[in-house]
């Protein structure tokens, strides 16, 4: 019996040598490096957002907080790694440095660092303490070094400039192999620049001297994944809501995107005819803030809200960074670790039992050698499905044992080769008559991979048709499975939670202030001019104001500097807080403004400055005052 297996292996194996050899397509460019694939491989990754703005309820801390504020009495980097990894997380991008200039590792370059905060008598290094906590629990290193600094006195001079490349070399020689280095596209502004308290206008594209970064980087650590708006590793997606669009081209036109690039909608779907392989990344906190604050312990993203999250970055070509504000023990808050674990269980559960396994489908057209259809179900990542050259459009039919449930299905092309499909339908069988899956987007763009949501369809055979592709198709890997009957809805803010006094709007129409007090995120308040007066109707002890921008994409009227005025005559209002808000054009969450109790009937809002210079019309998507 022995002997005849032997005999058999033999002769399958010279079957294959004899069979012609068959060339394999030709990339069709732009491709990604090794590097990259890599990278879009880790699908998931989390985001750490600590330092002083956790212990000063801050988002962008402007340099002038004492580091002495900075103590956290709990402080364990490896109950965030064990935490990421419960997860599923592959890596932590860590921020090193903020905009508030302040580092978190003992650095010799500044004063404005851990060294002299009470953390361990200023002996602590928290990004030294992350490195070793991932390197013992196996998964990625990363960090952010914000090139805005919102303390150093010398910003917008030659002289940042060089600071900010010997920080960058600090962190890329002490601390071991990264993944990814993260540059910020929030470049200058508003700042204390070393008691200056003024506002420094760079040139974002020249200032920095990427180039040079660049050759740094790709001496002292070449894995590492390069992120800016316009990479050149991986791009921003132009929000920070955590999802990539449906069409999400792998391509940017090169030259065109850099950091602090302006037009952020483009970022979301790529550049059809781009020339630079840039893959998109989805960053999104689990909380609306980046940072750490107390308030929004009863706002975590629910399991649901995180599972359509994933959909729409992952499963749109993308990856996804998700972020956890470290508290102010220094621990990843129990509510955010049960919602991420809870989340990543809820992926695996929905996605567990391929229906499509080890089925080999039948195909329109088929390269043959290597490329035969059963590589699109044999489970390997490097084994693909292609048809011949001139072909750019074919079918792949799955006929399954019996009929079954199935409303989700997984689409990977072989992207060392090029992302190659411009658009697809997927069609399930029934009573002999092909009919197409109900789908809420477009297929459009597979790239490294698609997840499709449909509604459930019982039947025994599954299509996917290719209808139009840049070259010819190469597909490693389909599956589908029946997820059960879900609840994934996508996240929103949630402004039915808003507190408020009755209020009208002076001089607005009731019609057009209903949109502002609806408690629905989709209806907008829109107003010209540069203030908002609220009439209580009588004197209240107020404390608080509440505004949720625009909501739209892109979100229109965003107010970017505000002040805030009561009293009991609308002629004669006094000042009571005056600000910003921080990040709102890339993230437009709801915006609370805190200030100490007063007596008022009216309170004023007024645009200081607006996100879009020139911009003279204001847009409330709620308002609450309390």
């Amino acid at each position: 019996m022995k002997k005849r297996h032997l005999f058999l292996a033999a002769a399958t194996a010279l079957l294959a040598a004899c069979e012609p050899a068959v060339k394999a397509p030709e990339a069709v460019l732009p491709i990604p490096e090794p590097k990259q694939v890599e990278w879009q491989k880790m699908e998931t990754y989390a985001f750490v957002h600590f330092g002083l703005n956790t212990f000063n309820d801050r988002e962008w801390g402007y340099g002038d907080t004492d580091p002495a504020t900075f103590n956290p009495a709990k402080l364990d980097c490896e109950q965030w790694v064990q935490t990421f990894v419960a997860a599923g997380m592959k890596g932590v991008i860590f921020t090193a440095k903020h905009h508030d200039g302040f580092c978190l590792w003992p650095t010799q370059l500044t004063e404005y660092c851990i060294r002299n905060s009470p953390y361990k008598d200023g002996k602590g290094d928290v990004v030294g303490e992350l490195a070793a906590a991932c390197k013992k629990y196996g998964i990625k290193f990363a960090v952010y070094l914000s090139p805005w600094d919102r303390n150093h006195a010398e910003y917008a001079t030659p002289a940042y400039v060089d600071y900010f490349h010997a920080q960058l070399h600090e962190l890329m020689t002490n601390y071991g192999e990264v993944f990814e280095v993260w540059f910020d596209g929030a470049n200058g502004g508003d700042g204390w620049y070393g008691g200056a308290k003024d506002s420094r206008t760079i040139d974002r594209k020249h200032y920095y001297n990427y180039l040079k970064i660049y050759e740094m980087l790709d001496e002292l650590q070449p894995q590492a994944i390069i992120f800016s708006d316009g990479g050149p590793g991986c791009r921003w997606v132009g929000n920070e809501r955590g999802f990539a669009g449906a069409t999400n081209w792998s391509f940017l036109r090169a030259g065109e995107v850099f950091p602090g690039y302006s037009k952020h909608y483009i970022l979301q779907y790529g550049h059809a005819d781009g020339n630079q392989w840039v893959p998109a990344e989805c960053d999104v906190s689990i909380r609306p803030g980046w940072f750490y604050h107390p308030e929004q312990d009863g706002h975590v993203k629910t399991v649901e809200q995180l599972t359509d999250l994933y959909y729409r970055s992952v499963g749109h070509n993308a990856t996804l960074l998700l972020n956890f504000p470290v508290d102010r023990n220094g621990l990843v808050h129990p509510i955010d670790s049960a919602n991420a674990v809870n989340f990543r269980k809820n992926i695996d559960k929905q996605l567990a039992d391929n229906l499509l396994k080890k089925i080999v489908p039948t195909v329109s057209d088929e390269r043959g050698g290597r490329f035969r259809a059963k590589a699109i179900t044999d489970g390997k990542y490097d084994t693909y499905w292609a048809a011949h050259d001139s072909v750019l459009t074919a079918t792949i039919e799955f006929s399954l044992p019996q009929a079954t449930k199935v409303n989700r299905m997984m689409l990977q092309e072989y992207i060392p080769l090029g992302q190659r499909v411009k658009s697809f339908t997927v069609e399930y069988d029934k009573d002999g008559a092909w009919l197409p899956v109900k789908l809420n987007e477009e297929t459009t763009t597979i790239g490294y991979k698609r997840l499709l949501r449909f509604e459930t369809v019982e039947t025994a055979k599954l299509r996917v048709s290719i209808t139009d592709s840049r070259a010819c198709p190469t597909i490693n890997n389909i599956e589908a499975y029946y997820a059960g009957e879900t609840a994934d809805v996508a996240f929103s803010s949630r402004v039915e939670d808003l507190r408020s006094y009755p209020f009208t709007l002076m001089d607005v129409s009731e019609e057009e202030a209903l949109k502002a007090t609806d408690k629905d995120a989709a209806t907008t308040c829109f107003m010209d001019g540069d203030r908002v007066v609220f009439d209580l109707g009588g004197e209240k002890t107020i404390r608080a104001l509440h505004y949720l921008p625009d909501q739209g994409e892109p979100a229109q009227g965003l107010i970017s500097h505000y002040e805030i005025a009561v009293g009991t005559d609308p002629a004669a209002l006094t000042v009571v807080k005056e600000g910003e808000f921080s990040n709102i054009r890339n993230n437009p969450i709801l915006q609370s403004v805190y200030f100490s109790p007063v007596i008022a009937r009216y309170v004023s809002l007024r645009a200081v400055r607006m996100v879009e210079e020139g911009d003279k019309r204001m847009g409330f998507a709620a308002l609450a005052v309390e």
